[in-house]
């Protein structure tokens, strides 16, 4: 039950909510926080914010304030790698992440979630790259005091695979580089390749162990893939001849490296010919010449997922396609882009 007190009648009486303060470009916050004793100097700026009156809260017992509803949903909403604290602000709590990894955010159950009344959670995008202490989702019981049952309804939507956000931490992979073709392998143009993967390799916290030139050779492509699993890689980048040109025979020296899950082109411009295979457990990428030419491709979207330990076959590459087309805009600003949001 809520009942209103005249501001001016209020001196001695604890604040049932937040009070927020607007100040256009300047401030938005609480200016008095829940549990404040209202005292005399405080009655003109309650009414310089437009509070001519304040509220007395007596709870049913089925009912929840804003603040705890709040401090639930996070709880329920969080699992592992997923950080928050029991300060409510204006009845929202937000959530962070706990480690550097890859987001990972259960959307049907968000959606789940979001359709009980009266409770939200807004997140950022699946699949993610995050940094520790990164702001990731947020939530709050949208009325100031709500029905305990929709709280407990939320949040059992949200604890029942371990909570519909976590943070995956991407494992230290010994990566080898494989630079095909056979301008590169005579030294008629130089390589521009290597750098560039090395560099969003290193980015996710893994490292570069061994580089290799080849020449258009399926046969000596196959044999140094099978040389770098034997030498301790555990992920195979391949660049270079994997269009369709006769020529271009990377992506068959793949399968007869013994690969014998391969699964080529992805709904993602730029990046359509990339190609991801399985040499038992080791993950190979195949990755077209895009990648030499645009700063984020195909390849940004999945090496972190593949790091994260998902498995990326033919229905992942094809979900891709929503959210796929980078607008090439002059300066890239991805990740704060409409690339790869639809995954």
């Amino acid at each position: 039950m809520i009942k209103t007190v005249k501001v001016e009648d209020s001196v001695g009486l604890k604040l049932a909510h937040d009070i927020t303060e607007i100040r256009p470009g300047e401030f938005k916050g609480p200016a008095f926080r829940q549990g404040h004793t209202v005292c005399d100097e405080d009655v003109c700026r309650l009414q310089r914010l437009g509070k001519n009156q304040l509220y007395v809260i007596d709870l049913e017992e089925d009912e929840i304030h804003e603040n705890e509803a709040a401090a639930i949903l996070a709880g329920a909403l969080a699992g592992e790698g997923i950080t928050w604290e029991n300060n409510p602000r204006e009845g929202k709590i937000d959530l962070y992440a706990a480690d550097n990894g890859l987001l990972k955010v259960d959307v049907p159950a968000l959606t789940a979630f979001n359709l009980v009344d009266e409770v939200m959670c807004a997140t950022l995008r699946n699949h993610l790259p995050v940094k520790k202490g990164e702001k990731v989702a947020a939530t709050r019981a949208i009325p100031l005091i709500m029905k305990r049952a929709a709280i407990e309804r939320a949040a059992a939507i949200s604890s029942q695979n371990g909570g519909v956000l976590s943070v995956k931490l991407l494992r230290q992979a010994q990566v080898g580089l494989i630079i095909t073709g056979n301008e590169v392998y005579h030294g008629l143009i130089e390589d521009r390749f290597a750098p560039i993967l090395a560099g969003k390799v290193e980015a996710l916290g893994s490292q570069v162990t061994a580089v290799e030139f080849l020449p258009d050779d399926a046969e000596a492509i196959a044999r140094t893939i099978r040389r770098h699993l034997s030498q301790g890689c555990d992920f195979l980048l391949l660049s270079g001849g994997m269009s369709v040109d006769p020529d271009d025979v990377t992506r068959h020296a793949i399968r007869q490296s013994g690969a014998t899950e391969i699964y080529y082109g992805s709904a993602v411009l730029p990046g359509a010919m990339f190609l991801v295979a399985y040499l038992g457990e080791v993950p190979l990428l195949g990755v077209p010449a895009c990648a030499l030419h645009h700063p984020v491709t195909v390849l940004d979207l999945v090496l972190p997922r593949i790091l994260a330990g998902e498995h990326i076959g033919k229905k992942e590459l094809a979900l891709l396609g929503h959210g796929g087309l980078c607008r090439d805009c002059p300066e890239c600003s991805y990740p704060h882009c409409p690339f790869g949001k639809g995954i």
